[in-house]
């Protein structure tokens, strides 16, 4: 784990805390499923797979918002239309086909955390009804002793929040913790709460490199975290 100890003078963290979509997993073609059907359903032409990739990350009701904008900026959409599509995703993504998958050496990162004894936690926008049978369905299930959902708290990332009430039930302090996850929203996310983070350069982030936003140290697979 040669990556991971040089976040921490040579020592292995307390705590690794992992975003969900676009780090563990790979969620958009159920994603844009729900997009698609809800946008059928208000009479508007589907977005497509592209489209949905470079859309999410900041939570179901953004995703939404920016489908009805049929853009990442979506300030011009009212909020009661947002709010009123809401439940049409919800419903469709539920009934999705079960499309997503779990990315190469995801599994084996977090068997040869929890091996070594280093505490796990899940910090993911995704609202929080979906994360167990997900979990369930990509053999994740039981690696996280806590899991904080996008509607779990009043903030969701990039606020710290989710970061910080993980780390104060875990009893470890920003030094002896990271997080990992895949856009400026998770880094951003652990700046804030002060801890380093490990960024994913397959995942999620609008079509930027995530490189660009200055995380402590970037990887292109899992396994790269707990190798050596």
């Amino acid at each position: 784990m040669i990556k991971l100890r040089s976040l921490f003078d040579g020592q292995l963290p307390g705590l690794v805390m992992f975003d969900l979509d676009g780090t563990l997993v790979d969620s958009v073609p159920d994603l844009a499923y729900g997009v698609d059907r809800m946008l059928e359903q208000l009479g508007r032409p589907p977005a497509g797979l592209a489209k949905v990739r470079n859309w999410v990350g900041n939570g179901a009701l953004v995703l939404v918002r920016r489908a009805l904008a049929d853009s990442i900026e979506h300030d011009a959409v009212a909020d009661a239309d947002a709010e009123a599509a809401l439940p049409l995703f919800m419903e469709a993504y539920a009934e999705a086909n079960g499309q997503t998958v779990r990315y190469p050496g995801a599994l084996e990162c977090l068997q040869k955390l929890q091996a070594a004894g280093i505490r796990l936690g899940l910090v993911t926008n995704k609202p929080e009804r979906f994360i167990p049978e997900l979990l369930q369905e990509q053999q994740l299930k039981g690696f996280f002793d806590w899991i904080v959902g996008g509607d779990t708290l009043p903030q969701r990332k990039p606020e710290p929040d989710g970061l910080l009430s993980v780390m104060q039930q875990a009893g470890f302090g920003a030094g002896q913790s990271l997080f990992v996850g895949d856009s400026r929203n998770d880094i951003l996310a652990a700046r804030a709460a002060g801890v380093s983070c490990a960024a994913l350069t397959y995942g999620y982030n609008y079509g930027e490199d995530v490189a660009t936003y200055q995380p402590e140290l970037v990887i292109d697979n899992l396994q790269e975290l707990v190798q050596g």
